[in-house]
């Protein structure tokens, strides 16, 4: 019988690459532990806000999902280094995994942080959040349970705001106040660090699941 990746020390271990989906798709028993609180970061990038929010509430558990499979091993190894134990990194397509292996009502947030927009008509279809994970967020976040959606794109953050009003029951949204960064990566993602630095607009929104 082939062993899955997650042994009983697995998070006394954290891993330096991430668990490849593709290859070796996993339950969400596997993957969550039977974890009470968690969290799904869709899109993790370099894994900037896995890292921070681990170590800042070690109580919760974080998964974090990247479709590039550079940035989920980059993001693992940071994870990694840092020694953060309550994370799974995953490389896989946040879509198909939040409509097939994530249960109803078990998330208490959902981050979605400067997801690329994809302007052009052809290739709208790549985006991540359209009206089946827009539902699906809803589907899975716990009573209580929030969405929390950042870019630097207001045309994008109106049109997100607009779909998830039109598509879900969820309230909001609920305007988020910018944080002073107390050093120099005291950012929600390197994309929010950059934006900042250039002084670009951040546009920031909590949606919550009555």
């Amino acid at each position: 019988m082939n062993q899955s990746p997650f042994s009983a020390n697995h998070l006394a271990n954290p891993r330096k690459r991430a668990i490849d989906l593709f290859e070796n798709p996993l339950s969400w028993m596997e993957i969550s532990q039977d974890r009470s609180d968690v969290e799904l970061e869709i899109g993790s990038g370099k894994g900037l806000f896995l890292q921070t929010s681990s170590l800042q509430r070690p109580d919760v558990f974080f998964i974090g999902i990247e479709l590039a499979a550079k940035f989920a091993n980059r993001a693992a190894d940071r994870l990694h280094r840092h020694n953060c134990m309550n994370v799974c990194m995953l490389r896989g397509d946040a879509k198909k995994f939040l409509q097939e292996t994530v249960p109803d009502r078990t998330l208490l947030r959902v981050h979605c942080y400067f997801p690329d927009p994809w302007w052009r008509n052809k290739h709208k279809k790549r985006r991540v959040l359209n009206e089946q994970t827009l539902s699906d967020i809803e589907r899975t976040l716990r009573s209580g349970g929030e969405f929390h959606f950042w870019t630097d794109v207001l045309d994008y953050y109106e049109h997100i705001g607009v779909e998830t009003m039109k598509q879900t029951q969820l309230l909001g949204p609920y305007y988020v106040p910018q944080k002073q960064a107390s050093h120099p990566m005291d950012y929600t993602t390197h994309f929010e660090r950059r934006a900042r630095i250039n002084h670009q607009a951040v546009y920031r929104a909590i949606f919550v699941k009555q």
